[in-house]
């Protein structure tokens, strides 16, 4: 069993605790956090032992009535492999103490692709993992970017990809987030930092990344326009994209027309949390015309990257190969709605 240290307890973090419990192969070790809150008092009642990510806030917890087991680096140094949940930035920060412990770690996509060894993307590159000490796992957006890449370019080759995102504000908690009232280009400049981070995945992909927030909460948007080294057929690229565990398509018959039902979906379906772990695809958007493909896709900015922890720290440890990883994952999280 691979003793998993989780630093920070947030969005992520507390989806990929949530996730490692149900492997076979893994255990929950502790999770860290900064400071007392809703989510640590959770993370206690779901009987994760907590930690204290900040010595100097050690006596908060205390304080709050709630029992640490010791501080981060005493979990860092027990575990086998510790996923960095913490915001952006602060992986960076953490990287010394890793190494202080010998400790294998996995970063999140807000960290700089130059604090690892590799980007991952379990459907794309996993085998460039195994084995390595410093994994960034790409942000939601390469996350689904990447999963439809991988196949496109497997079975046709792939000439020139167009990518417009519509993200979202912010996330359902973060309150301190917008806009409020607006639509902005996010950057004005293009490309976004999408395109090079997917190139990260596909070093000599050639793709064209805008984005611009919008004041909704629930997903981001892609918009997609896939130039193909060879004619393909719509109702082929469907058959392709069926096969893909992770690439959820959208029938028609079900009447989702937007992110909000698509998660009022997953909330019936019981998924935790209103989860979409997989990208969601319009089946009746994809399109074609010649070498050129077309669709949209819904990307859960919350969760679409927690498989790809999960086959991280495998591939990081040695566990298993791509395929086993894979399936195990998706079979122990329910993947595939």
């Amino acid at each position: 069993m691979q003793q998993v240290a989780i630093n920070g307890y947030g969005t992520i973090g507390k989806r990929v605790a949530d996730a490692v419990r149900r492997q076979p192969d893994m255990e929950v070790l502790g999770v860290a956090k900064t400071r007392p809150n809703f989510e640590a008092e959770t993370a206690i009642e779901k009987g994760f032992p907590l930690y204290a990510a900040v010595e100097e806030r050690a006596d908060q917890f205390d304080e709050a009535g709630l029992e640490i087991a010791g501080p981060v680096e005493d979990l860092v140094d027990a575990a086998d492999v510790v996923v960095d949940a913490t915001p952006s930035g602060i992986g960076a920060q953490n990287k010394d103490l890793y190494e202080e412990y010998d400790t294998p770690a996995l970063y999140q996509g807000g960290e700089d692709a130059e604090i690892a060894d590799v980007s991952f993307n379990a459907r794309s590159n996993f085998e460039n993992a195994v084995d390595a000490d410093h994994v960034r796992v790409v942000s939601c957006n390469t996350t689904g970017l990447s999963r439809v890449i991988a196949p496109l370019q497997e079975a046709y080759g792939v000439e020139k990809v167009r990518a417009t995102l519509v993200r979202r504000g912010g996330d359902p908690g973060q309150t301190d987030r917008g806009p409020i009232n607006d639509i902005l280009p996010d950057p004005v400049t293009v490309p976004s930092h999408h395109g090079p981070d997917v190139e990260t995945i596909f070093p000599d992909l050639d793709i064209d990344t805008l984005g611009m927030k919008v004041p909704a909460t629930q997903m981001h948007m892609h918009s997609l326009n896939v130039t193909l080294e060879a004619d393909v057929d719509a109702a082929d690229v469907r058959e392709l994209f069926a096969a893909e565990s992770r690439l959820f398509l959208i029938p028609e018959r079900m009447t989702i027309d937007g992110s909000g039902k698509l998660k009022e979906y997953a909330l019936d379906v019981g998924r935790p949390r209103g989860d979409l772990w997989e990208n969601c695809i319009w089946e009746e958007s994809i399109s074609t015309v010649d070498t050129d493909l077309y669709l949209f896709q819904g990307i859960h900015q919350e969760s679409d990257v927690v498989p790809e922890n999960i086959d991280a720290i495998r591939a990081v440890t040695g566990g298993a190969d791509a395929e086993e990883s894979i399936e195990t994952t998706d079979e122990t999280l329910g993947i595939g709605l």
